[in-house]
Formats: structure tokens, sequence, C-alpha cells
């Protein structure tokens, strides 16, 4: 008999698979200017005293920049100034860049800089451990040779701060690359309500007529869609009479419901005049707060906020408490509580309206002009921590460069 042999293939390794990743460690970078106006009525206000700037925000996190006229250290008996940039939020071991600048106002560009940028840091970027933590320079300039340099000009010294806060991230391999382009909704009802095409109510606003579409308004308004569908519905729905409220800034609502954008300021009101632009803010506000389109009503919000005036600022005020705007009341109260702007409000045909109209604000006013001299930024049971001339809370030392 024959003999029967088995067979059997051994298995073919699987196919091996191979993945990757990138770990990328950047800076994301901000700058703020600061200027510093009266300098020779700054000083004598004593070692460890500080002007303080706004705080802004880079990274995530707020810095403040803080200047001392007659120095922060007693042992220098006033002969130096100083300057720091302090973390002024609330973070745990933010690592950061930071570049100091006092310009040079003469034109000649030869500013006196510091800066962590541009170059290897031995040890790496520098660490802030928590609010209050400072870098900068307890002897950042020779009092003496600060008011007769080209750095001060008509009393003023200008300062620019770089921060540069440290980020991490890791990416995977990417699966597929494609560009997906911006939603263009808002183009396509702007063109429909250009267009007029299958509108079914009119709005007669100051003698002017507009036409629009019911659905679309009541899906972006509340309001609307109480009054065109609502229990209590107008009963002309066909032609519906708007009071209290001038054409332009209807026009703008309708574009604003249909576009979800606001057209150019400047051709809207057909100038370039800030005070212009600042009335039409006003009133779309009130026309927002009206029809309950929160977004515009925040985007009025901030366009007056970036606008403050003297002229203009009393009214401001008055209408963010009549519209509940926290944030534009506090911006409107902090800006005419400053002596310089105080007495110039209190002249205008505004502030009148104000005493009239909320009077309840004047007591608010004077609660601001109290406390006007006080900075909430930082506590100051963080001036314990000795920092070195030119260091960080590590003890790094930088050394200056003029550009």
């Amino acid at each position: 008999m024959g003999t029967i042999s088995f067979h059997r293939e051994l298995p073919k390794p699987s196919t091996s698979s191979s993945t990757s990743s990138t770990s990328r460690t950047e800076t994301v970078n901000g700058s703020h200017n600061f200027k510093i106006s009266g300098y020779s009525l700054a000083k004598g206000t004593g070692v460890g005293k500080y002007i303080a700037s706004e705080t802004f925000m880079v990274g995530g996190y707020e810095w403040a920049i803080y200047f001392y006229p007659d120095g922060k250290s007693a042992e220098d008996n006033a002969s130096y100034v100083s300057l720091f940039i302090a973390l002024a939020s609330e973070g745990t071991d933010v690592r950061a860049l930071f570049e100091l600048t006092l310009l040079d106002q003469s034109g000649k560009g030869r500013h006196k800089v510091h800066s962590h940028f541009g170059r290897t840091l031995e040890s790496g970027p520098y660490t802030l451990k928590y609010r209050g933590s400072m870098w900068g320079y307890k002897r950042f300039f020779k009092r003496t040779l600060l008011e007769t340099s080209d750095f001060l000009k008509d009393d003023c010294l200008s300062i620019c701060c770089c921060v540069g806060v440290v980020k991490s991230h890791t990416e995977g391999p990417k699966i597929f690359s494609i560009v997906v382009p911006p939603s263009d909704l808002g183009q396509h009802f702007g063109r429909l309500l250009e267009s007029g095409k299958g509108a079914d109510v009119k709005f007669e606003v100051d003698g002017e007529i507009f036409d629009a579409h019911k659905l679309i308004l009541a899906a972006r308004s509340p309001v609307f869609k109480a009054q065109l569908f609502g229990p209590l519905k107008d009963r002309n729905t066909q032609c519906i009479r708007v009071e209290d409220m001038e054409a332009p800034i209807f026009k703008t609502l309708l574009h604003f419901i249909y576009w979800d954008t606001l057209p150019d300021m400047e051709e809207l009101v057909g100038s370039t005049s800030k005070w212009a632009s600042t009335l039409v803010a006003q009133h779309l506000l009130a026309a927002a707060d009206r029809y309950a389109l929160e977004r515009l009503r925040l985007l009025s919000e901030a366009k007056l906020c970036e606008s403050v005036a003297i002229n203009t600022v009393a009214t401001t005020l008055a209408l963010a408490e009549q519209h509940n705007c926290s944030r534009l009341k506090a911006v409107c109260l902090k800006f005419i509580a400053l002596p310089e702007n105080l007495k110039a409000v209190m002249q205008t045909d505004g502030f009148e309206y104000l005493k009239e109209s909320c009077p309840t604000l004047l007591t608010e006013l004077l609660e601001y002009v109290a406390r006007i001299g006080e900075h909430s930024v930082i506590a100051c049971g963080y001036r314990k921590e000795t920092l070195l001339d030119g260091s960080d809370v590590n003890g790094r030392r930088v050394k200056p460069r003029l550009q």
C-alpha cells in the first residue's frame, strides 16, 4: 500500500501596519502697548507703588504690565524705575517667553529691549507658578537718565510687552484632506430678500415699505413668530406698521435676519463719522432687544464698547441700563469715572438725559469715581516674592539689548 502524506502550509506573516504622530510645541504670541501719560505726576507715589495696565489676554491667560515710577525695592532709594509683566489670572506653571520694550520716541528706533525671543534659552522657557507671579526688572532704567532721554516725550512713556505662551499638542496622521467651504446659507437667504420672490408680508416703517417672508422672520425672532403666527397675532399681517423705529434701522435689522451679518457701517450711514456709527449701533441695540435677536444685540453692544466717547457715552450708558447690557454698562461707568473725562461728560446733553431717565445710575457712578485709584487685578500678597534684577521667579537672567 502506498503512504498518504499530509502537507500543512505555514501561515504567512500578516501585512504590518505603521502609524506615526508628531508632537508640536509652539508659542501663542500676543502683545500689548501701554502708554503712561503724566510721568512727572506719577513720581513720588512711593517705593513699591505701581501703575498697572489693563489686563490683556494671550494664550488663554490674562496678563498685566506693572510700572513702578519710584522703583520696586527700597534698597535702590527711588534711583531706578522698575518694570514687570505679571500673570493676572488663575494658572499653574504657565510657561512663557517675554519681551519688554521701552519705545524710543525720537523716531531713531533705538528702543530699549529685553527679550527672550529669537534666541536659545539655556533652561528653556520661563515658568510662572501662580497668579501674581512676575518677571521683569527692578532696575529697568536709572531715573535720572530716563528723564533726559528720548524715551520720555511730552511727559509720556510708551511700553510694548510681548508674551509667548508655550503650548504643546500631538498630531496624528490625516486620513483625508477635503476642503469644506464655509456655510453660504446666509448668502442664499440674503439674495432671497433682495429679489423679493415669495414675499408674503409687508412692513411700513416711517413711510417706507419693506417686503419679507413670514417663515424666515418667525424662525429667527420669537417676537416676529408671535406677531405673525401666535394667538395674539396682528389682524393685518399683509402690511404691518412698525412704530418708534427709523427706516434705515429696520432695513439693517432685516439684513441681519437674512444675511446673519451686519452691513458696512460707513456705507450704511454714508459717512466715516464715529459719532454717526455710534448712533446707528445704539438704535440697533434697542431694535435687537425689541425683537429678541440676541446675537445682533451682542454685536451692537460690542461695537458700542469699542466706540465709547465723551459726546456719546452718557446716552450709551442709559441705553445699557435700559436693555440690561451689563458689560457695556461697566465700560461706560469706568470711562466716565476717569478724572480726565468726568467733567467733560457732565457738560453734554446726554448727561442731562441720563440724570432724567436713569437717576439711580448716578449712585453707581459715584462709587466708580470713589474707587478709581484701586486696582483689583492681582492681590498684594504676592509681593513677598524676591525677584532678581532682569530675572524671572526662578532667578534666570536675560541680557538686555538695544535695537
